[in-house]
């Protein structure tokens, strides 16, 4: 019952990881569809691409450099000029090997770029886990003390009650005896316990 749960964690785990390679492959790949239907040694569209890199490339640089610099559109405005940049060389060479270099350097830039994220990610994470473990033990240890103190209190308060039904029954028990005299009691050094009227009637 629990496989489904294991193995879809594992690809939720595994996916992120592999987005970077994938995109770039992605990149790649259709720029060497493009290069195949017309596109090698085209200027007109190496100049859109050029073009296109370039706003794209100023659009993550206008984004970074505002007054509240906003990292997440300036990562995607430089990872689209990137792909531009990379799409459009696979599409004008006529060969493998510069499209394939370029592939290469553009896979380890945005791995490294999104190994910052990942650790930083990670680091939350772990902070985030710690602070819960830390305030469920904190209430634990609360609900231990509350527990021990309210079990005392409750201990105490059943003590006092039984002390006070046994004083009762000696008083009613000692107040029944014959010949009883408080005043030979005291005078034998025991301590004097009140008297009990039993003259009184509800």
């Amino acid at each position: 019952m629990n496989e489904p749960i294991v193995a879809r964690s594992t690809l939720a785990h595994v996916t992120p990881k592999a987005a970077p390679a994938f995109a770039t492959s992605t990149v790649l790949i259709l720029g060497r569809i493009w290069n195949a239907n017309g596109a090698e040694h085209s200027v007109g569209n190496a100049a859109l691409m050029v073009v296109l890199a370039t706003g794209a490339a100023a659009a993550g640089a206008f984004a970074s450099a505002g007054r509240r610099g906003d990292s997440v559109i300036a990562g995607t405005a430089f990872a689209a000029s990137g792909g531009l940049a990379l799409a459009g060389v696979a599409g004008y060479a006529d060969g493998w090997s510069l499209p394939i270099l370029l592939w290469a350097l553009a896979t380890a830039v945005a791995y490294g770029l999104a190994a910052r994220h990942w650790r930083t990610d990670h680091r939350d994470t772990v902070a985030y886990e710690r602070n819960t473990i830390e305030r469920r033990e904190t209430h634990a240890h609360t609900e231990r003390v509350e527990a021990l103190r309210a079990g005392a209190q409750i201990e105490v308060a059943r003590e006092g009650a039984a002390y006070a039904t046994a004083l009762a029954q000696a008083l009613t028990a000692r107040a029944a005896l014959p010949g009883f005299d408080p005043i030979e009691l005291t005078r034998a050094g025991l301590p004097e316990l009140p008297t009990i009227d039993t003259t009184e009637e509800n």
